[in-house]
């Protein structure tokens, strides 16, 4: 998982890709816990908070550029 300042060297591309990872993770962490395969629990909120980060970079972008 990459840190906030590394998400800000990231281009936009590679942005959207890291978002769609976690959008993907996240899926399957719902999955596991639907199912009671999920060993960890705080893996869901932590895939959430990537997603997270990533949106607020992308906005911050959004701005700047305005």
């Amino acid at each position: 998982m990459p840190e906030k300042k590394d998400l800000r060297r990231l281009s936009a591309e590679e942005l959207e890709a890291e978002m769609k990872t976690a959008k993907e993770e996240l899926l399957d962490l719902r999955f596991q816990l639907a199912t009671r395969q999920l060993k960890d629990v705080r893996a869901i909120p932590r895939a959430r908070r990537r997603i997270a980060r990533a949106m607020t970079v992308q906005r911050q972008r959004e701005i700047e550029s305005a």
